[in-house]
């Protein structure tokens, strides 16, 4: 697993920041909590997962890229417009990789 360097975080989940991605590190469930990465296709701008999906069958063997992490689904809705409107404004457009590499890391 891999860790944006500047990694989102939504505002609920600041309080906990640090627990939650030592739980999601250390490959523990935590309810409530989802992750935001680069898209797993060409189709999507990026994925939101909830974090114990990491845990399961296929995405357990995918080494995935964490950009963001929030409590709960409305807040990572919320992050991912906050980055998605970012890219836009940074880039003009909606490519993920040139608004990473943009900011000092590659997807």
């Amino acid at each position: 697993m891999l860790w944006y360097r500047h990694l989102y975080v939504g505002e609920k989940a600041k309080k906990h920041q640090f627990s939650i991605i030592r739980s999601i590190r250390e490959k523990k469930y935590r309810p409530g909590v989802f992750v935001i990465t680069p898209p797993s296709n060409g189709n999507n701008i990026l994925d939101i997962y909830p974090a114990y999906m990491l845990l399961f069958g296929a995405y357990k063997k995918q080494e995935f890229k964490i950009l963001g992490i929030a409590q709960g689904y409305q807040e990572a809705l919320l992050l991912a417009g906050t980055i998605v409107t970012e890219m836009y404004e940074k880039t003009g457009g909606f490519c993920l990789e040139e608004f990473l590499t943009g900011r000092g890391s590659k997807v």
